[in-house]
Parts: C-alpha cells; sequence; structure tokens
C-alpha cells in the first residue's frame, strides 16, 4: 500500500514509566497505597521489570526496532526520596539514561511525573498542598539543572485527566471507589497523617480540587523547565478517548468531551504541544454508549485502530498546538491483534498528518508488559513479554510488526 510520507524528524519511540518498569520504588506514594491494608492494587508492584538496573538493555531493545525516540519518567521519589534530600546517585542514573539513549540515536522525551510521587509529598497533602507547586517546581529545576540541555521534549504530568475518564465512562464499579477511599484513610493513618493522596487514585468528590491543583502544578512545572532552557517544547499529555457520535448522540458526546478533554485542550494552548494517549474509542448514541461491533480489546471495547487519528484530530482542533502521540496501545493477551492494530493505527495517524495536522511523532504503550497500576501485572500493553522470575525481555510479534512499519516510513523519509 502507498503512505503518505512523513517528514525525517518525526518521532518513532517506545513509552515507559518509573514506578510501571523500573521496580523497588519504595519511597513512593504508589508503593505505601500498594502495602496498604485494605488496598485497591490488585498486587503489589516489587520488582516491576527491573528495569532501573536493565534501562541499558530496554535501550538496546528500543533502538534494535529502528526507533529515534524513547519516553521515561524521572521518578521523583528517587531523587528526593526524603523532603529536602537529593540523591545524587539517581540523579547520576537519570543522567545516564539521557546520554544513553543520545548515544543510540534516541531523542529523550522525558516526563516529570509518571503519576507517582514522594511518600512525603503525599501525606503532607499531596498535589493540593498549598506548597505543592512549588515543590514540584524545584523538582524539575534539579533535573533541568542536571541535563536538560540534552533531552528532546518535556511533559510536565501525566494524564492528569485519567479519573475524570474513568468515571464518564463507569470504568471503575462502585465497590472500587469505595474501597479507594478506604485505602488512602488507611494510608492517611499508616502515614501519621491528617490526609493521603496519590494522582491516579482521586476520589469522586475531590477530581475538580485535583484538577485545578495539577493546572497549577503543570504551570509552575512549565515555568521552571523554560527558565532553565527556554526553547525546550514543553507540553502535557491526556487521556483521551476517540469520542464518536451517532445521530442523535451528539449531545452526550460534547458534554463527555467538556468534562474530560477540554480544560487541559484549552490549557494547553499556552504550551509548545499536547501529549495524547489514546487506547479506545467510545461510540455515542441518542441513550448512552453503544457497544461497538467486531473483536474487544481487553478493555471491553471493539478495538479500533482509527481511533487514534480521531483522538489527535480533535486534541490539535481546541488545544491549536502540535500534537505529540506520547502513548497508544491495546491491552490484550492475544498479542496477533496488536501486531495488526499497531500498523493499522499508524496509518491512520500518518493520513491524518497528510490531511494537515500537525503531528510530531508517535510513541507506543509500552516497550514490555509491566505493572498496571490497580491491575498489577494482570494486563499486558508490552511489545515485549517478560519472564516475572527472571526478567528476561522476550519480542513479541508485535514488536516486528511495529519496527516493519517504522522501518517503511523511515525508509520513506530518507528517500524523500
Amino acid at each position: 500500500m502507498t503512505h503518505t510520507t512523513l517528514p525525517d524528524t518525526f518521532l518513532w519511540g517506545v513509552a515507559t514509566a518509573g514506578h510501571q518498569n523500573e521496580g523497588h520504588n519504595s519511597a513512593g506514594d504508589t508503593w505505601f497505597l500498594e502495602h496498604t491494608t485494605p488496598s485497591l492494587f490488585r498486587e503489589p508492584s516489587g520488582a516491576a521489570c527491573e528495569g532501573y538496573q536493565q534501562w541499558a538493555t530496554d535501550l538496546d531493545l528500543a533502538a534494535g526496532l529502528g526507533l529515534n525516540a524513547f519516553r521515561f519518567s524521572v521518578e521523583w521519589a528517587r531523587v528526593e526520596p526524603e523532603r529536602g534530600v537529593v540523591s545524587a546517585d539517581a540523579l547520576d542514573h537519570y543522567e545516564r539514561k539521557v546520554d544513553g539513549c543520545l548515544e543510540r540515536g534516541l531523542a529523550p522525551l522525558v516526563t516529570f511525573s509518571h503519576f507517582t510521587a514522594p511518600h512525603w509529598f503525599a501525606a503532607a497533602g499531596s498535589w493540593t498542598a498549598d506548597d505543592a507547586p512549588a515543590r514540584f517546581a524545584e523538582q524539575c529545576d534539579r533535573v533541568m539543572a542536571r541535563f536538560g540541555d540534552r533531552i528532546a521534549y518535556a511533559v510536565t504530568l501525566n494524564e492528569p485527566n485519567l479519573e475524570q475518564l474513568l468515571q464518564a465512562g463507569a470504568k471503575l464499579p462502585a465497590e472500587a471507589e469505595e474501597l479507594k477511599t478506604q485505602m488512602l484513610a488507611a494510608a492517611a493513618r499508616a502515614a501519621g497523617s491528617d490526609t493521603y493522596a496519590s494522582a491516579n487514585v482521586i476520589p469522586a468528590h475531590r477530581q475538580d480540587e485535583f484538577q485545578a491543583a495539577f493546572t497549577r502544578a503543570h504551570r509552575a512545572a512549565r515555568d521552571a523547565i523554560k527558565a532553565r532552557r527556554g526553547d525546550l517544547p514543553v507540553g502535557v499529555s491526556i487521556a483521551i478517548a476517540d469520542e464518536v457520535a451517532l445521530p442523535g448522540g451528539e449531545e452526550r458526546r460534547d458534554a463527555k468531551r467538556a468534562a474530560v478533554y477540554d480544560h487541559w485542550l484549552r490549557e494547553a494552548r499556552h504550551d509548545d504541544f499536547i501529549g495524547v494517549q489514546n487506547y479506545e474509542r467510545i461510540v455515542h448514541g441518542p441513550d448512552g454508549e453503544v457497544p461497538g461491533d467486531g473483536e474487544l480489546n481487553g478493555m471491553g471495547t471493539a478495538i479500533a485502530p482509527e481511533s487514534l487519528a480521531g483522538a489527535v484530530r480533535y486534541a490539535h482542533e481546541v488545544a491549536g498546538v502540535p500534537v505529540l502521540v506520547t502513548e497508544h496501545g491495546i491491552q490484550t493477551s492475544n498479542d496477533a491483534q496488536r501486531a495488526a492494530f499497531v500498523p493499522a493505527a499508524v496509518h491512520g495517524l500518518a493520513a491524518e498528518a497528510g490531511a494537515g495536522t500537525p503531528v510530531l511523532g508517535y510513541c507506543h504503550w509500552t516497550l514490555m508488559d509491566n505493572f498496571e497500576w490497580i491491575f498489577g501485572y494482570g494486563a499486558q500493553l508490552g511489545l515485549h513479554e517478560v519472564d516475572r522470575e527472571t526478567f528476561q525481555r522476550r519480542p513479541k510479534p508485535s514488536a516486528k510488526a511495529y519496527a516493519e512499519v517504522v522501518r517503511s516510513y523511515r525508509g520513506m523519509a530518507a528517500d524523500s
């Protein structure tokens, strides 16, 4: 088939995240919640994928797929495990990782907070504390001071709208919401604190408060990053489904967009790009969501590769800035579905770019099966499987499928 040509500056990457991949992130808030009774997390993260030790192996895997970008997060809890105590070793580690990316021709795309934060921060009011924006800005500044001169893109926060998306789609049952509240109360007691909170387990009644808090934190982070390096592109990544309306469903679709995405898409007008993280399409009929036709993914929605282009189009229409696909993938234990899904989605994205929507790059979530938050190790989204005993990475057929589609586009860019 003929493809739309993409520029040779287009970023082809994989996305990873510290807590989900590195292992033993014991100074973090999520680790504390995993070990709280009761806990919403089905199992603790433990060693995760041993990514903190195996970072060079993982960069080699990405380079071996023919990619030119690698998204990862700097784990604040490792850098500042206690308030005011900065770990030189952790900064050294992440600096080596940045340099390792560059040595392999991978543009480093750095996330400054991928949901997790230090335990001390979570017990001191978390993101809603008065000093939270300043504390986060300090963390961004110290990271920038160390290796900000060498990174390619900065993502301040990962999916600050995730909880709105989960609630709007009724993705979590009522008992999970109750368990979340019980877990956070137990964590506060265990921490000897009045409160305990974490970015991806927010109770329903605190959503608006946290949206305002995340907005303040994002702005403070952007300012801190820009103060060190004004030319570095900075943005926020949001979770965004492709919301499609059947006749009569437009009002429901628009209400969902207004509740879940539009605040952040308007905020992104002041940024250099908007990060889009898309996993599914939601179809709205006059009476509510309509199940799609055909095979379903592990999230229970119809597999729709064209959802990526739809989400990207809407994000750009509202934000007006270029789009970087910071995550896209499919939850499924059937890798044949992934191997077919990825190329189809990429071709749709390229066509959308060809039609005029400015798209900076595409990062697949994720390099390997990892710790998927409250679902533990039960949800598979990786291009590689990981032996839970030896932590050896083994490529799935989808890794080859992604490498081949990347090669086809990068080859065209080289020829043009």
